[in-house]
């Protein structure tokens, strides 16, 4: 039972991320409404990490296997792509260097934030 809950609180999240979608005028996925409404409750302690531990690890061990379909559907229209495969090669690339590094340099960003933030917490309390 406690999984059925655990994987009710993320669909819930998922459905209010559908329904923002449908009522936001802004082009972003869905999925990504629901993400940042999880995140934002986690912050908040509205849910609590231990509320969600096992459905989620055990849907991001499964996350793999959600990336058959689009490779199937790769080959199935390779026909298609095969002139200019090459041009997908590279952005693939390109684009996933991109992320790595804007995704690094937020990272350290935030990294920075926080000493710095702690570092004046201390420094108030002296």
């Amino acid at each position: 039972m406690r999984y059925v809950f655990q994987l009710l609180i993320i669909i819930c999240f998922s459905f209010a991320g559908e329904i923002l979608h449908s009522t936001l005028p802004l082009p972003l996925p869905a999925s990504i409404y629901g993400i940042i409404l999880l995140y934002a409750a986690l912050e908040l302690k509205l849910v609590k990490v231990h509320q969600i531990r096992e459905v989620s690890t055990t849907l991001i061990m499964a996350m793999p296997v959600m990336f058959v379909p689009p490779a199937v559907g790769l080959l199935k229209t390779w026909k298609n792509i095969q002139d200019t495969w090459s041009q997908y090669l590279l952005i693939t690339v390109l684009s996933t260097f991109v992320v790595i590094a804007a995704a690094g340099w937020m990272t350290q960003g935030v990294i920075r934030w926080k000493e710095k933030s702690h570092t004046k917490s201390q420094d108030n309390g002296n």
